[in-house]
């Protein structure tokens, strides 16, 4: 597994783990390295740091220990560019949705078109159902990927 560091069109930092640098540009070829935060498909691979330890090698040239939890998670929303309190709030209102998985498109139909009492809901759509969808006038917005983890 190999990890690079990534930014999209309009400059949103992450990181992709790929199989190889191959199967990166791969999946890129084929658009389906996107953006977590805003679904832009235009994806660069930025220069990053590699470090090897020699086996037997001094205590000091030890690689760090991973941060803690809270502070993997603090890093992670600081590099969304919104505060922590923010990213809370929003992920309480995306737990307060119903996860309808892949049916999203049919069930935003059926309640757009009064099928169905009206309910919050979130799910998964390729990239043409949701232009189908916003062809018929059903509304969405999708979310980034660090608000639609089951995280609790």
């Amino acid at each position: 597994m190999i990890i690079f560091e990534l930014s999209c069109g309009h400059g949103h930092r992450f990181e992709g783990w790929f199989a190889s640098g191959e199967e990166f540009a791969r999946q890129q070829e084929r658009s389906l390295v996107t953006c977590p935060i805003c679904d832009d498909a235009h994806i660069e691979r930025l220069p990053s740091a590699r470090v090897s330890v020699v086996k037997g090698a001094a205590r000091d040239n030890a690689p760090p220990a991973d941060p803690p939890a809270e502070e993997r998670s603090t890093t992670s929303e600081a590099a969304v560019g919104l505060p922590i309190e923010a990213i809370t709030k929003l992920r309480e209102l995306v737990r307060n949705t119903e996860n309808v998985g892949r049916r999203f498109p049919e069930e935003a139909r059926k309640i757009h078109y009064e099928e169905i009492p009206p309910r919050a809901i979130r799910g998964q759509a390729s990239r043409e159902e949701a232009k189908a969808l916003t062809d018929e006038g059903i509304e969405f917005t999708s979310l980034p990927s660090y608000l639609g983890g089951e995280t609790h």
